[in-house]
């Protein structure tokens, strides 16, 4: 019988750049951008079917009460929700979640994607992660290698060596300058960072063991002594010893494990108000535009509203966002 895979919904985002949309009680990741849904019902959705089990979240304690709503809302029942004291970036969080895994089953395969971005070809998501599912079941962290889509100066590269659909890691660059964006995207061994991982539960337990002590040390710790509340798995002030580092400089620049398969799955960022444009339905005049708002002789805006009329007139290239209260030009 094949394993089913645990989908983790990281959600410890705050979008700043998305404010006042986004802000620290109501993140980015529980809006509607555009969408049917909010970008965590989404990403949860695209994770269910034959080859998925029940999701976790692991998210601020605040936000574990919005989760679980939202979840509700689409049909999906969380397995569990762990709740950070404080965010300590994505090296700690990974950590606690694979160490709740591995209590479960050191041999769970645990697939970790943020909460908060677009995917636009589910089937390629599914398709990617079987393509990687032999490779971490024999003891790789895998990567999905997002296929770029332009020469981006916002996001970091893997290279990858090797040949075959899953190929080691040859190195990780972080967002580099203009000039080696475009070699790195006219170049095939090199792919998006987006932050995906595939993994057993227990690997990645050793590996953060050897290779970051400090942070599974204190993920851990906080796991051992979780407060458990219905679905809600409280981690410990422990979690707060652990340093706040990205899982990128923490473990996977030095495993020997890391191993990344291509995954042309439409994937965007929405981290800002200007990519939110780009991928917005706009009207003839290149405005996209949400709520009551009236545009006249304008172009190339992005205005949305959560209740008072907005009127744009003679103007382009601007934002206009009211949002509970707060206007933001």
């Amino acid at each position: 019988m094949t394993r089913k895979i645990i989908p983790v919904l990281m959600s410890g985002g705050a979008g700043t750049r998305l404010w006042p949309l986004s802000r620290a009680a109501r993140p980015k990741q529980f809006h509607r951008l555009g969408g049917e849904h909010t970008l965590i019902q989404d990403t949860a959705l695209r994770l269910t079917g034959e080859a998925f089990s029940a999701p976790v979240v692991i998210c601020a304690e605040s936000q574990a009460d919005l989760a679980r709503a939202q979840l509700a809302e689409v049909g999906l029942t969380p397995a569990a929700i762990i709740t950070e004291p404080a965010p300590r970036n994505t090296a700690p969080a990974s950590a606690a979640v694979a160490a709740y895994g591995a209590q479960i089953d050191p041999d769970a395969l645990m697939v970790l994607l943020h909460a908060d971005n677009l995917v636009a070809d589910v089937a390629a998501l599914h398709a990617a992660i079987e393509a990687g599912r032999a490779a971490a079941e024999a003891g790789e962290i895998v990567l999905l290698g997002l296929k770029p889509t332009g020469p981006s100066t916002a996001y970091g590269y893997i290279q990858a060596t090797g040949q075959g659909a899953v190929r080691k890691v040859a190195s990780f660059v972080e967002k580099p300058d203009l000039a080696t964006a475009e070699r790195f995207v006219a170049d095939p061994d090199y792919s998006w960072n987006g932050g995906m991982f595939l993994f057993k539960a227990g690997v990645f337990v050793e590996q953060t063991r050897r290779l970051a002590p400090e942070v599974a040390r204190a993920a851990e710790a906080a796991v051992a002594g979780a407060r458990r509340t219905g679905d809600v798995i409280a981690l410990s002030p422990a979690f707060l010893e652990a340093p706040s580092i990205a899982i990128d400089v923490a473990v996977m620049e030095k495993t020997d494990r890391a191993s990344v398969v291509e995954a042309d799955i439409g994937w965007a960022d929405v981290g800002n108000w200007s990519a939110l444009w780009e991928l917005s339905p706009k009207s003839p005049s290149g405005d996209a535009l949400e709520g009551e708002v009236v545009a006249v002789d304008t172009r190339n805006c992005l205005a949305r509203t959560d209740g008072p009329v907005v009127v744009l007139a003679g103007v382009e290239d601007i934002v206009v966002v009211v949002e509970n209260g707060v206007v933001l030009v």
